[in-house]
Parts: structure tokens; C-alpha cells; sequence
């Protein structure tokens, strides 16, 4: 089908969702949900697809005036310069559509399971999971998504070896997903007495979370063992068998959760963890049997891959997949300010898959 062809079935189907809004009294609410669904996800397509039809139809009125042998000079001219604008707008609205046309990442709209994980640096690698907490936490609140921690095991200097977390709203996967990887920190530590600059690590996982309904894990298949909450230095924080470890005996996955008071909650949020890892597991499988001639020149999302470091002397956040630097460290670690390195690397992503396209 081409890619004209391709507007007009989209414009046919928002126009008969649009019918079928006119005769919504006849639909149970279900069936309304399902069309309120459909139309507020084709409405921004189709919106763009009449815009660039409408500056089409403005560069033939142009062309016309301009190769009209009766129109004066004076309008040929004002023609000719409108006429490089609305090339202009007619590329730009071109661009648009096929980014919006591009295949949809089924996990898009799906929440997220958070993990972050101390790498080299002992206790300076620990406290950047701090820091990296803060900055997803503080970045949830800039776009009103839930933020709850599943599980911690803390080092006792206000560090983490380990962090998960549950993170809720719309279109968090797609936001997030080039986030995962290997992050890089360059500063001096409090305890550092001769100002050297040292370099730590943390590796940060997005998992889609999955739904019951899209991952069957046989009960059979699971080794559940409880045991008391313990804080950092090994001191027990609960004097109940609250702590829950769940291992999936075929791939060996374990997941621990202890923070709960409750071992059913801890249960519960051990299990939403490990459904999401057997998911990527699954996820990462698929795409690893395709093709391998596109790989994303923005990363692979491979924890072991460095993607971005932050450098506190020079306050800057530099993302070696884009090439892109950042001068507000103290804005992107403290307040979240991610979404400058975030739109670009979705911006990169789009680029890629256009030029694979044509």
C-alpha cells in the first residue's frame, strides 16, 4: 500500500469513529471505553495528516498564482516566498506523520519495574544508587507517575547495594526504557582527605511489568522462602518471618523483597518483580532470534553497556550514545531534569528507524 493510500485508510477509519460517537447512546460503557481508546489514539495522526493535506493544497494555490500569467508581479514574489514556508511546513508535517506511523513498541504504555544495582566503587558505588534513586523518584513527580519502592538492601551510609521499584502512569516504558545500562560516576568522596576524584558505577534495569495474563509461572516451578527483615549490618529490623525470596528454579532467578511489614505484601511485590524479569528474559530472547542487521545506534539497553556519565567537577552529564553534554548536573541528579537527555535519545531512536524505512 502506499504511503498516500496509507493517510486515506486512516482518515476513512477516524471519520467512521467519529459516526459511531454520534450514535454513542446505543453503546454499552465498555464499548465506549474501547472507542474512546481508538479515537484518542488515531485523533493526533489524522490531525496531522489534514494538516499536511491543507499545506498541499496551499503549495498548488501558490504554484498556480506564480505560473498565472495574469497575476501581477508584486504577488508572484509575495507567492514565491510564502511558497518556501510552506515547503518548509509540508516537510515538517511530512516528518511527523511518518514518525507517528512508525511500528509501536508493544511495551510503550506498560509500567515499569525499576532496579538499580551497585557496581565497582564499594561504598561510593552504593551511595550513587542514592542519588540515582532520587533522580527517577524526582523525575515520576515531574510527570505525576506513582513511585513506589518494592524492595531495598541498604550498606549503612545512606547507601543501596540494591534498589527496586514499581513505577506507574501512562507511557512510562516508553520514557524510560533507554535509561537502562551502565552509569558512571566521577567525584570526589566526603571521605576522600587528599581531593582525588574517584569513578564509581551503578547499573539501571527498565523492565516492562507484566500482567498475569501475559506470563504463566507454574507454582510448581517456585522455591518460596521467609525469613526476618534485616537492616544494614545484618541487625534485624523485624522480629517476624516477614522477608520473602522467591527463586524461579528453571532460570534460577531469585528476587528478595523485605520491606514490607507483611509477608503477603512482601510476596506480592516479589512476585510482580520476578514476572517483569521471566518477561524481559522473554523479550530479550525474541529480538536476540531476529534479524541482527538493526541493532539501536542509541544502545542496545545491555546493563553492561556504559551509557552515561556524571561528572560533579564539571558539573556536567554527558550520554555517550548521543554525544549529547549537559552543563546542570545539580538540575538533572537532584530535580530530575532528565527529559532534555531523555527526548533526545527518543528523538535518535525515531531517526534510526526512519532511515531503515527508506
Amino acid at each position: 500500500m502506499s504511503f498516500e493510500k496509507k493517510l486515506e485508510k486512516i482518515l476513512e477509519k477516524y471519520e467512521a469513529l467519529n459516526q459511531k460517537f454520534l450514535e454513542a447512546s446505543k453503546l454499552d460503557r465498555e464499548e465506549f471505553a474501547e472507542l474512546s481508546r481508538e479515537q484518542s489514539e488515531i485523533e493526533p495522526i489524522a490531525l496531522t495528516i489534514k494538516k499536511y493535506k491543507a499545506k498541499l493544497n496551499e503549495e498548488e494555490e501558490l504554484k498556480n498564482i506564480i505560473n498565472d500569467p495574469s497575476m501581477d508581479l508584486e504577488l508572484k514574489n509575495m507567492a514565491s516566498d510564502d511558497l518556501q514556508e510552506n515547503k518548509e511546513a509540508v516537510e515538517r508535517a511530512l516528518y511527523e506523520l511518518r514518525v507517528m506511523l512508525l511500528p509501536k513498541d508493544v511495551n510503550d504504555n506498560k509500567n515499569v519495574i525499576l532496579e538499580i544495582r551497585a557496581g565497582t566503587g564499594g561504598d561510593e558505588a552504593a551511595l550513587f544508587v542514592a542519588v540515582l534513586l532520587k533522580m527517577y523518584r524526582r523525575y515520576c513527580e515531574r510527570h505525576k507517575w506513582q513511585f513506589e519502592l518494592l524492595s531495598t538492601t541498604e550498606t549503612g551510609l545512606q547507601g543501596y547495594k540494591e534498589v527496586l521499584a514499581s513505577i506507574t502512569g501512562n507511557g512510562v516504558f516508553a520514557r524510560l526504557k533507554f535509561e537502562s545500562g551502565g552509569h558512571r560516576v566521577q567525584r570526589v568522596p566526603e571521605t576522600e582527605t587528599s581531593g582525588r576524584i574517584h569513578t564509581s558505577a551503578a547499573t539501571v534495569a527498565i523492565l516492562p511489568a507484566a500482567e498475569d495474563i501475559e506470563l504463566h509461572i507454574d507454582e510448581k516451578e517456585l522455591r518460596i522462602d521467609v525469613y526476618r527483615s534485616s537492616g544494614a549490618g545484618g541487625q534485624h529490623v523485624n522480629t517476624t518471618d516477614s522477608a520473602v525470596r522467591i527463586t524461579h528454579i528453571p532460570t534460577g532467578i531469585s528476587v528478595q523483597c523485605q520491606d514490607g511489614r507483611s509477608q503477603h505484601k512482601n510476596k506480592d511485590k516479589a512476585m510482580q518483580v520476578l514476572r517483569s524479569r521471566l518477561y524481559d528474559m522473554e523479550l530479550a530472547k525474541k529480538q536476540s532470534e531476529r534479524s541482527q542487521t538493526r541493532r539501536l545506534q542509541i544502545g542496545s539497553g545491555d546493563r553492561s553497556e556504559r551509557i552515561r556519565t556524571y561528572n560533579y567537577s564539571q558539573s556536567r552529564v554527558t550520554d555517550h550514545r548521543v554525544n549529547l553534554t549537559l552543563h546542570n548536573l545539580s538540575e538533572v541528579v537532584n530535580d530530575g531534569a532528565l527529559d532534555q537527555l531523555i527526548d533526545r535519545l527518543i528523538t535518535e531512536d525515531q531517526s534510526s528507524k526512519l532511515s531503515e524505512m527508506n
